[in-house]
């Protein structure tokens, strides 16, 4: 029994054309298409490999059907074409003729001198239609040949893959189309549930914008998905802690504006009563000093002149008085306003300072040790250490009950800065003293010399007492005397 083709033709179905595949992704692109164009490049990938299995698949059937097919024709030509050959060349021609075209092969039967007498004709299976060269190169296995010799003529018998390559490539083709068609449906589909997950970082990017753009208030309802809703509480969080840090800041910058108002206030409020008491000062030891000298001078003259021993006495004690009113008189000027100060500078106010305190408190052991060269200080810097040498003396003996006080004042040249320091024996300040109500004096010092950029150090003193230093840049007070306006 031969394996002959069906007669039967069909229709000439053309290749579909192939779709394109996915742009590869690029720099620049957004989430959404880098994410489809990596699930497109990994499904074209997978879509590939199964398209080469699929393509050895078929290599291997295409072979088997040819090998199968050309052995059992060559079997049924061996076995029934003597019978045809006894007949002669025609009898062998008109048996081929009869036989038609086997599957997969082509027969050609040639006379002894190598004319060809019959050769199979075409087959009507998908006639008119072959596969690609390129394909059938690909799976078309090497072509069997068998040959016959009869007397009169030559039998040859060879394989043929053409229409079992051109089924293998029809059926590549649908193969491809159907993948395709998923490929095209999958990407779709992965397009819009990227759509769809992203879709909050779009609000995302919005209310970052808006931050951006300077609108604080900027906020984020409740997003979709466990990533984006945490991004959005985090935001949220965010621009709360932003207006929080930015209202503490505003409210910073107020503050720091009204203490700079206050301490210009405080400023101009300690030049003019440094001015005032300067003023009265100068009354005190021009007007009334030397009024209350002529008293005197005129009580012990009339004490002299008289006779009456009552008359002598009260003249007397009009001068013992004028005498200790101008003692008293003499002793608060320099509370007022150091005039020495101004006249000899902060080493000569310094120094009579000691002496007054030495000869109000005689017990009191104070030394004082000043620098070999001091440079010019401005009135402000050298007003505020001598202020300070002044409070600090004044607290030692007032509160702290100090019987020994050491007083230095000292000049960094590296630092350009001038120090002054004093340190007592005394009881010392209590614990968190700047919290307690009192201390007035300290703290207007302290403002003082934060004014003209200095510090002021209040510690506890080993063993005991308190030690007081103070640190004035060498041009402290110069900007200050160049700029002085009333409010």
């Amino acid at each position: 029994m031969s394996v002959l083709e069906p007669p039967v033709a069909m229709p000439d179905d053309p290749p579909a054309p192939p779709a394109s595949a996915p742009a590869p992704t690029r720099p620049g692109l957004t989430l959404r298409a880098q994410v489809n164009g990596l699930v497109g490049l990994l499904t074209v990938l997978f879509v590939a490999w199964l398209l080469v299995l699929k393509l050895g698949n078929l290599r291997d059937s295409v072979k088997e059907e040819v090998v199968a097919a050309n052995r059992v024709a060559t079997q049924l030509l061996n076995r029934t074409a003597w019978l045809a050959a006894s007949q002669g060349s025609p009898g062998m021609v008109g048996f081929l003729n009869g036989l038609g075209r086997i599957r997969s092969n082509e027969v050609t039967f040639t006379d002894p001198q190598g004319q060809v007498l019959y050769t199979s004709p075409p087959s009507a299976y998908k006639a008119g239609r072959d596969a690609p060269d390129w394909f059938e190169r690909a799976i078309a296995p090497v072509p069997l040949v068998q040959a016959y010799e009869f007397p009169g003529g030559r039998l040859e018998v060879r394989s043929n893959a053409s229409r079992a390559v051109l089924d293998a490539w029809d059926e590549l083709l649908r193969f491809a189309t159907v993948a395709l068609a998923l490929l095209v449906l999958l990407n779709a589909l992965v397009f819009w549930l990227v759509g769809r997950a992203v879709r909050p970082f779009k609000r995302i990017e919005q209310a970052l914008g808006e931050l951006e753009s300077g609108r604080f208030d900027a906020r984020l309802p409740p997003l979709r998905g466990r990533e984006a809703a945490a991004i959005g509480r985090a935001f949220n969080r965010m621009v709360g802690q932003l207006r929080a840090h930015i209202d503490t800041e505003k409210r910073a910058v107020l503050a720091e504006r009204r203490l700079g108002d206050s301490r210009e206030l405080a400023r101009w409020l300690d030049h003019h009563i440094e001015q005032e008491r300067r003023s009265i000062a100068r009354e005190l030891h021009d007007e009334l000093g030397q009024s209350v000298t002529a008293i005197r001078s005129l009580a012990l003259a009339v004490a002299r002149r008289v006779q009456d021993a009552e008359s002598r006495q009260a003249a007397q004690i009009i001068a013992d008085e004028s005498s200790r009113l101008y003692d008293a008189m003499h002793g608060l000027i320099p509370r007022l306003a150091p005039l020495v100060l101004d006249s000899m500078g902060l080493s000569a106010a310094l120094q009579d300072l000691v002496e007054r305190t030495r000869r109000a408190h005689p017990a009191l052991q104070l030394s004082l040790q000043l620098p070999a060269e001091l440079a010019p200080l401005a009135p402000e810097a050298a007003l505020a250490l001598y202020r300070a040498a002044q409070e600090g003396l004044t607290n030692a003996l007032r509160h702290g009950a100090a019987t020994r006080i050491e007083l230095r004042l000292w000049q960094e040249e590296g630092a350009g800065e001038v120090h002054l320091r004093l340190r007592d024996d005394g009881r010392g300040l209590p614990a968190q003293w700047q919290e307690r109500p009192g201390h007035h004096g300290l703290r207007w010092l302290e403002e003082r010399v934060g004014s003209l950029g200095g510090r002021l150090s209040v510690q506890p003193a080993a063993p005991q007492g308190v030690e007081l230093q103070v640190a004035l840049p060498l041009g402290a007070g110069s900007a200050a005397n160049e700029h002085k306006e009333s409010p």
